[in-house]
């Protein structure tokens, strides 16, 4: 795989808060990243930084090794139900997700909306065009968002814990979808479910104020210890269950 883009000797944080330090990884070409690690360990800091909303206090993000410009990153943040009391409706999210370089007017021509439709259909949203957000389930919610994000045909998904808010009967079917765009974009994902997202992701990064980067989708307890990642592990067997580590 050619390389997207690299992240070099980063440290970054808030005000004089250093919250990640010293990163250094390459992000290659089509991977499909799951980005874990403890609360307050800069998972969300780094997809910032990435995104060119937070200034790093030294090192950078080098987009040059693919060409990657900031307009072909996606990004579908932390979003609660809540967020959904704007009347608006799952066709115009979706066209909101392709408003970069349409001008001050922001007009959507035939096009624009051609192309929404055929991400609603890959997304299975085509019946839910025009309902109102605050009548879709979480499930629903959570893939309009989806859609939102991949509608300006980005080369590089960012996802902040995507399937928070997803009904258990939705969750399989989101990451099935999940890895159909991956066929044609590089995807990083952060999220707290190791043995969920282990069966859909290519690779690991292990996020705790440094980085550590795991280069396949199969990762142990002990792996976790190693790379200073305390968190939790769920069996998803007929009774989800959370392990804990023996006490010493």
């Amino acid at each position: 795989m050619s390389i997207l883009f690299s992240i070099e000797s980063l440290t970054a944080g808030y005000e004089d808060k250093v919250v990640l330090r010293d990163i250094t990884m390459q992000v290659e070409e089509n991977d499909f990243i799951g980005i874990i690690g403890p609360n307050g360990g800069g998972k969300t800091t780094l997809l910032k930084v990435i995104l060119g909303l937070l200034k790093p206090f030294s090192g950078r993000v080098d987009f040059s090794p693919g060409n990657l410009r900031y307009n072909q990153i996606g990004y579908m943040p932390q979003v609660a139900q809540g967020d959904t009391l704007f009347p608006v409706t799952v066709e115009d999210v979706v066209l909101s997700g392709m408003m970069h370089g349409k001008g001050a007017r922001g007009s959507m021509g035939r096009n624009d909306k051609k192309h929404a439709g055929e991400v609603m259909e890959q997304l299975g949203l085509t019946s839910l065009a025009r309902q109102p957000l605050n009548e879709l389930s979480g499930g629903q919610l959570q893939r309009v968002y989806l859609a939102r994000a991949v509608s300006g045909s980005p080369r590089l998904l960012l996802l902040d814990e995507p399937a928070t808010y997803v009904d258990t009967s939705f969750e399989a079917d989101f990451y099935d979808r999940l890895r159909l765009l991956n066929e044609r974009m590089t995807i990083m994902m952060v999220s707290h479910d190791v043995g969920m997202i282990s069966s859909w992701v290519k690779s690991f990064a292990c996020v705790n104020r440094s980085l550590f980067y795991h280069p396949h989708s199969k990762i142990t307890e002990e792996d976790l210890r190693l790379y200073g990642c305390p968190i939790q592990l769920v069996t998803h067997g007929d009774v989800p269950h959370v392990v804990l580590h023996k006490h010493e």
